[in-house]
């Protein structure tokens, strides 16, 4: 970009010449080719024009793309989205409102922004929760820049930043919520070291006992009372069938065959309650 720098001499008469000045060496000065391009129609021509533009701006966009290093993002992939946002700021930039620069920094610098903001959360949180976040960053850093300064309270940072003491701790949360840590991080650096996942509880199955047994509670007040008396000294009496058999006159085979029908006609009723309550959303109606 050529900037006009008046420049004179003390006791001499004021003069005025045009040096040639840039304020960075990536930025050329292709006033004339956006100039161009604006005049031309969509077609092959103007494509090349802007090809042409973006190569020659595609230095800047690298340039505010290193302001992002070491942020858990590798810097090829940041200069892939600062390229993006080069090429939009070509593509909406009026050459009549003035600089390409000016317009070009901050729809650049803002494309990466997006970028850490939408995709480089590791656990997906609120928009609402990103902003707290940022906020109190920011007063974190604000209030302990000088040296020696203490760790701001929650308190503190309520005050600074205008936020309540809610809104204060939920972004305090956000903070530790860009990246997650493995289940297989050693949190212990002893010879019995255990993992995050060793302090996780598992699942227990006594639940799933308890809701199979209360599904089958309907079913088995409907059966036969013989057929219940048979489950019962089978399942809670543990008796053999072929004491059951003698104990009701029947013969071990037909003591096998009622517990088969029995137990298959209350599973089948209760796998057909579940399909019916998912059918209708979830509702049951009570027999």
């Amino acid at each position: 970009m050529l900037i006009e720098t008046p420049t004179h001499r003390p006791g001499t008469p004021e003069t005025t010449t045009t040096a040639s000045r840039r304020r960075h060496d990536d930025a050329p000065d292709t006033a004339a080719l956006f100039a161009r391009m604006a005049a031309l129609e969509e077609g092959p021509e103007r494509e090349a024009v802007r090809d042409e533009l973006v190569t020659l701006w595609l230095p800047m966009a690298h340039r505010i793309a290193g302001r992002f290093r070491d942020r858990g993002e590798s810097i090829e992939d940041l200069r892939q989205v600062a390229a993006l946002g080069l090429v939009k700021a070509i593509d909406r930039f009026d050459p009549s409102r003035g600089a390409f620069e000016s317009y070009a920094v901050p729809t650049i610098t803002g494309e990466v922004k997006r970028h850490f903001r939408d995709r480089m959360w590791a656990l997906r949180v609120p928009r609402r929760v990103q902003e707290l976040r940022n906020k109190v960053r920011v007063a974190r850093r604000e209030l302990t820049q000088n040296p020696g300064s203490p760790e701001p309270s929650v308190a503190d940072l309520a005050t600074h930043t205008g936020l309540t003491e809610e809104e204060v701790n939920a972004g305090l949360e956000a903070l530790d919520s860009f990246s997650t840590l493995s289940l297989d991080a050693e949190l212990s650096a002893d010879d019995d070291g255990y993992s995050l996942a060793d302090t996780l509880g598992a699942a227990d199955s006594s639940y799933d006992v308890v809701v199979d047994r209360e599904s089958a509670k309907e079913g088995l007040r409907r059966l036969p009372e013989r057929e219940r008396a048979i489950l019962y000294m089978r399942f809670f009496e543990d008796m053999t069938q072929s004491r059951i058999a003698d104990h009701l006159g029947i013969s071990q085979m037909h003591v096998s065959r009622l517990i088969s029908r029995s137990c298959a006609r209350v599973r089948d009723e209760v796998l057909g309650q579940r399909a019916g309550n998912r059918g209708s959303g979830g509702t049951s109606t009570a027999a």
